[in-house]
């Protein structure tokens, strides 16, 4: 081992795991310099097609059709996408790296060399769906709010503690924090990766050629992991299929009974208000649903500085799409705001840049939308989960 480089050999095939900080300048002097002098048989590196488009195509933006993303229900996705390449942005602009520019650097390496390489992780959107399918609401919510605080934090990192990240003592730390936190979400994000990644690179060999040298450019939190599931490979103790975990699981009975016990509870409260206290208690219970599941739906529009037609349109779309299991409110003010006011080219242009600091996530047509669509499903899902007990309460007294 040297530096933040392993290297094993397994069954006559000799990997050079090349661990990086990914806004880190060394790793990328680190990466050029051990492709050029080990000219390795395969370069691998820790990058989907998706993400490595994102790096290597300007226009990569101008494909996004935000209409589309919220049909879909996709708007949440998009936004903890956008969320996690701000984050990398902003410390890439503090020491003035590009995010994921040293898997880019060994890539052009490669080609220049006319080496072979290989992207071998799972793709962005697979794997932040698994996380969420495997979180539980408060889950759910631990992981959008730290997202956010992300987002919108001031932290600085200066070089030195970037390439702290690197050290093991320092990821152990890190990793085992992330397990605290959310269990669910270290699975998929790291454990399930480690072996993936190490399934990719180790189908990336030849088998009818030893002695054979694989370099891998994988980020320094995955070394551990990968080291432990290609030792398993070689041993024949697990197999090289990933299909499995590519796989998006499908909702939970209880995600899909819940989405129509809401509203089959509202239903009933209102209607046994009806029933048992009479027209008055009745139409005081939708007054209160409406008034305040549509207000705070709207003033959470308003806090995404939403267009006007947007803040009305979350004010009376609230009460009703609560009452549906099959569309929220965000999705119709995210519509709306997206199509009174469009984005620009240059929106599309800009937007990660913009999506590293707050003045430029509002300025962004593309990113308030997004706002738009969060905060008012965010007032609309508070009114109902206080309501509802406050119905029960109204209902009993």
């Amino acid at each position: 081992m040297s530096g933040n480089t392993t290297t094993i050999t397994l069954n006559g095939i000799e990997f050079k795991l090349i661990g990086t900080a990914h806004v880190s300048r060394e790793s990328i002097e680190e990466v050029q310099k051990i492709i050029r002098e080990e000219k390795p048989d395969m370069v691998c590196v820790e990058l989907d097609q998706g993400r490595y488009n994102s790096i290597t195509k300007d226009d990569n933006w101008e494909k996004l059709n935000l209409s589309k993303v919220f049909k879909e229900g996709k708007g949440f996705l998009l936004i903890a996408n956008l969320v996690l390449a701000s984050f990398q942005r902003r410390l890439g602009n503090e020491l003035g790296v590009k995010p994921g520019e040293e898997m880019k650097t060994a890539i052009e390496t490669a080609k220049e060399m006319g080496l072979p390489y290989c992207l071998c992780d799972r793709e962005v959107h697979t794997t932040l769906r698994r996380a969420w399918a495997r979180c539980g609401f408060w889950s759910k919510s631990k992981l959008l709010a730290s997202l956010l605080a992300s987002a919108f934090s001031n932290e600085k990192l200066n070089e030195q503690e970037i390439e702290n990240l690197k050290k093991r003592n320092e990821l152990d730390g890190m990793m085992n924090e992330l397990a605290e936190f959310l269990p669910g979400v270290k699975v998929v994000l790291i454990d399930e990766r480690d072996q993936y990644l190490a399934s990719k690179i180790w189908t990336s060999a030849d088998v009818n050629k030893t002695p054979q040298k694989i370099a891998a450019v994988v980020g320094a939190g995955h070394m551990q992991g990968m080291i432990s599931h290609l030792e398993k490979l070689s041993r024949g103790e697990i197999t090289a299929d990933t299909s499995e975990l590519d796989i998006i699981p499908p909702p939970s009975i209880f995600s899909k009974i819940l989405r129509f016990i809401i509203p089959a509870m509202i239903i009933g409260l209102v209607t046994a208000g009806f029933i048992t206290a009479g027209k008055e208690l009745g139409l005081t219970m939708i007054r209160e649903w409406i008034l305040w599941n549509g207000s705070l739906a709207a003033i959470g529009a308003i806090i995404a500085l939403g267009h006007p037609l947007a803040i009305l349109v979350s004010f009376l779309g609230a009460p009703l799409t609560t009452l549906t299991p099959f569309i929220g409110v965000g999705i119709i003010s995210g519509l709306v705001q997206a199509a009174v006011s469009k984005p620009r080219v240059s929106d599309v242009q800009n937007i990660t840049e913009d999506t590293t600091s707050i003045k430029g996530i509002y300025r962004n047509r593309i990113t308030r939308a997004l706002l738009v669509f969060f905060f008012s499903s965010l007032g609309s899902s508070i009114a109902t989960f206080v309501l509802i007990p406050l119905m029960g309460k109204l209902l009993a007294g």
